[in-house]
């Protein structure tokens, strides 16, 4: 059940996401040149440019976008960003992730702050609960790659931890030591996933109510619009009726 309402959180999510390509793009291309200039411009040397590349491509982000993205890492008006990591609890009681780049942190947490506090929500301390989710490496294909038992015998090949498999998509599950050496490896079997990323994923997800839905998808749909916002995650669980609500 996870697996499926966290498939259809994404694409609640995704079709919101394709009304702003333009944003999209700019935190794609941030995470690209943060990826370069902290490693080496060429993803075959540099694991996280790699997956930050098939991220963007995966949103189809033209190509030149791409290229400039990594030079930019290498000029001298490359901004110096600070990776930040933000939790708290959202209205339901949700528990919610907010990963974050800026160059001004006074700014961005008490951005982040105000947000939570508007809709219902309120930040907490780091690790207030990250404890409900794993860190791990997620590569996914859509479902006409192969069966279940076929996935499952090639995460064993291929050395995920996990695959789970639903009826739209296989996501295969990884610690984060071992993503690039998995997910390399699916690739070699299975050609380029649909997307490939470190995630936090949900022990256990919590039922929304719909008042409550509502309120919680604004707070999330406003930190995620942020500027220097780059992923929001939670372990919500929104029923039928209130995606389709959300996405008139």
């Amino acid at each position: 059940m996870a697996g499926h309402s966290q498939f259809k959180n994404i694409m609640f999510r995704k079709g919101r996401q394709d009304k702003e390509r333009s944003k999209l793009f700019s935190k794609l291309a941030r995470e690209i040149t943060v990826a370069a200039k902290a490693g080496l411009p060429d993803p075959a040397l540099n694991a996280r440019l790699r997956t930050a590349i098939i991220a963007a491509k995966a949103e189809s982000m033209p190509k030149d976008n791409i290229e400039r993205a990594i030079k930019k890492a290498g000029g001298n008006d490359a901004e110096n960003y600070d990776e930040i990591r933000y939790e708290g609890r959202g209205p339901g009681g949700v528990a919610i992730i907010v990963e974050a780049m800026t160059d001004n942190r006074n700014r961005t947490s008490a951005d982040v702050r105000s947000t939570f506090a508007k809709y219902g929500g309120a930040m907490g301390e780091t690790g207030s609960v990250a404890f409900m989710f794993d860190h791990v490496g997620a590569i996914s294909y859509p479902a006409d790659k192969g069966g279940e038992d076929q996935m499952l015998e090639v995460a064993l090949d291929a050395g995920a931890d996990e695959c789970v498999s639903t009826a739209d998509s296989h996501e295969f599950l990884t610690s984060i030591e071992s993503f690039a050496q998995v997910r390399d490896a699916l690739e070699a079997k299975l050609g380029a996933p649909a997307s490939a990323a470190i995630t936090w994923r949900p022990k256990n997800t919590v039922a929304v109510p719909e008042e409550a839905g509502e309120s919680l998808m604004k707070l999330v749909e406003i930190l995620d619009d942020h500027d220097d916002v780059q992923n929001v995650y939670g372990n919500y669980e929104l029923s039928d009726a209130l995606i389709a609500k959300l996405n008139e």
